[in-house]
C-alpha cells in the first residue's frame, strides 16, 4: 500500500554499518547496466564526477562500461552518446556554486541523453526543491529506493525515468511514503446488507449559473466511486440545468441544505459554488455546524479561515488556491510543495491534499503521502471536481480522512490510465473509468 520514500538523512541511516566499498561497487555496476540497457547503441560515454561518493559511483560505472567495450571519459566531451551526471549526491542542498552551475549548464546543453546517479545534480533529494542550476536527466538510477526529490516537483520534472537499483540494503521506515494502487483495497464496497444510505450518502454543495458542470461532475464521480446516495444543494437559478443534467441525484435549493444534510454521511462543498459574501458565510457555517466529514474544494477554499470544526475536513487546493491560503504566490508553492502543504496543515489542523502531478496528502502528526501515477491527461478542466466527488464518497463510507484522500487521488490517477481516451481526455472520461478501477 505504501512504499518508502527516502530523504538524505534516511538514506544515511539505511547505509550505516554497511560496507561502503561494496555498496559503491553495486551502485556503479547498476548505473553501467542501466546505460547499456537504455542506450545499447551508445559507443562513447562520458561522466561528470564530483569529489564525493556520488562521483565515485560514476567512476566505477565508467570502469564497467570500459569492460563492456565502450569508450569512456571523465570529461564532458563533444561526440559523447551518453552523459553520466555524478556531480552531486543526495546530500546536496542549496544552489550550486558558479563553477558547478556552469558545468551543469554545459551538461544540459550537450545534447546527449543524461543519466543521473541517484538524483539529478542541483535537486534537493529531501524536498525536490531546486534553488539554482540543475541537471535535466533523461534517466535517474537511484540507489535502494526512490528519493523524495525525484518524486516531488519540481525535482520530479528533472529526473526523467527513475530506475531503482538494489545495493544490498533492507527497507527502512521513512517519514514520507509513495502510495500504491493497493490502497484501493481499503475502500469499502457495497455489501449484501447495505442500503443506499449505508453504502455512503454524499451531499454535494455547489453550483451556480454558468458553473453547474462542476457540481454535476462531483456528484457523478461520487456515484461512480460507489456511493449509494447522492444529493446536491445548489442555487435556485441553477436547479433547472442541474435537473436536466443529473438523473440519479436528489436536488435541493441551497436554502434547504440543512435538511438535505440529514441523510448524508459526508458532504463536499465548493464546486462551482461562487465567491460572494453569502457563499463565504455558508461555507463557514456548514463547516462549523455539520458534524459530518467533509471535503472542501474550489470556491469553498476562497478566503477560508481556520475553524473549530466538528468533524474531519479534507482541503483539496491546487497551487494557486493554496498560495492564497498561505499568503504566497502560486510559483512559491510550486517551488516548495512539501513545505507548503505542511504549513497548510499547521494552519488548518486538518488533512490537506495538494493537487498536481505529484499529489501530496498531509495530515497533523503524519508524514506526507505522495500519489504520482497519473497521466498528463489529468490536466483538464473538471478533474478537480471529479476528485472532490471521489473523496466525498470515500469519506461517506467511513474511511479515515487521510486514507480517503490518498485512496481518492489514487483512484483518479488509475482512472486516467484506464480511460479509453487518453489524448483529449475530459473529466467525464475519468468518471466513466472509475467503475473499472474500483471493480
Amino acid at each position: 500500500m505504501f512504499r518508502p520514500l527516502y530523504t538524505a538523512d534516511e538514506m544515511r541511516a539505511a547505509e550505516a554499518g554497511h560496507d561502503v566499498d561494496a555498496m559503491m561497487e553495486r551502485a556503479g555496476r547498476a548505473v553501467a547496466d542501466a546505460v547499456l540497457a537504455h542506450y545499447p547503441e551508445a559507443r562513447k560515454i562520458c561522466a561528470v564526477c564530483g569529489k564525493g561518493a556520488n562521483g565515485g559511483d560514476g567512476k566505477i560505472a565508467l570502469g564497467f562500461l570500459r569492460q563492456a567495450g565502450r569508450e569512456t571519459s571523465e570529461e564532458l566531451e563533444a561526440g559523447a552518446d551518453v552523459v553520466i551526471d555524478a556531480l552531486f549526491g543526495t546530500g546536496f542542498k542549496g544552489a550550486p556554486r558558479d563553477e558547478a552551475a556552469a558545468l551543469i549548464e554545459s551538461v544540459n546543453a550537450h545534447g546527449a541523453p543524461v543519466v543521473a546517479v541517484d538524483i539529478p545534480s542541483g535537486v534537493d533529494s529531501s524536498t525536490g526543491e531546486v534553488r539554482g542550476a540543475a541537471v535535466r536527466a533523461d534517466l535517474t538510477v537511484t540507489m535502494h529506493g526512490p528519493k523524495v526529490g525525484a518524486v516531488v516537483a519540481p525535482g520530479r520534472f528533472l529526473a526523467g525515468e527513475v530506475v531503482v537499483a538494489e545495493i544490498g540494503l533492507e527497507d527502512a521506515e521513512t517519514e514520507n511514503k509513495v502510495v500504491t494502487d493497493e490502497i484501493l483495497a481499503l475502500v469499502p464496497r457495497r455489501a449484501e446488507r447495505d442500503t443506499k444510505y449505508s453504502a455512503g450518502s454524499v451531499l454535494v454543495v455547489g453550483g451556480s449559473p454558468g458553473m453547474t458542470g462542476a457540481l454535476c461532475l462531483a456528484a457523478e464521480a461520487a456515484f461512480r466511486a460507489d456511493a449509494g446516495y447522492v444529493a446536491v444543494a445548489t442555487a435556485k437559478e441553477a436547479l433547472p440545468v442541474v435537473e436536466a443534467r443529473l438523473l440519479e441525484a436528489v436536488k435541493r435549493p441551497l436554502d434547504e441544505v440543512d435538511e438535505a444534510a440529514r441523510r448524508a454521511t459526508a458532504f463536499a462543498i465548493g464546486p462551482g459554488l461562487g465567491r460572494g459574501k453569502d457563499r463565504k458565510q455558508l461555507v463557514a457555517r456548514l463547516l462549523a455546524e455539520l458534524a459530518l466529514p467533509a471535503v472542501v474544494d474550489a470556491d469553498a477554499l476562497f478566503e477560508l479561515e481556520p475553524g473549530d470544526w466538528s468533524a474531519p475536513r479534507v482541503l483539496t487546493p491546487h497551487s494557486g488556491e493554496l498560495g492564497r491560503l498561505l499568503g504566497e504566490e502560486s510559483d512559491w508553492v510550486d517551488a516548495h510543495r512539501l513545505e507548503a502543504v505542511r504549513r497548510a496543515v499547521e494552519i488548518f489542523g486538518c488533512v490537506v491534499l495538494l493537487k498536481g502531478a505529484d499529489t501530496l496528502i498531509a495530515a497533523p502528526g503524519e508524514g506526507v503521502l505522495v500519489c504520482a501515477n497519473g497521466l498528463p491527461s489529468l490536466a483538464t478542466a473538471g478533474s478537480g471536481d471529479v476528485l472532490t466527488g471521489i473523496v466525498g464518497s470515500f469519506l461517506a463510507k467511513g474511511m479515515d480522512a487521510r486514507l480517503a484522500a490518498a485512496a481518492a487521488a489514487t483512484a483518479q490517477q488509475a482512472a486516467s490510465r484506464a480511460a479509453e481516451q487518453r489524448a483529449g481526455l475530459i473529466a467525464s472520461d475519468l468518471v466513466a473509468a472509475l467503475s473499472r478501477v474500483l471493480a
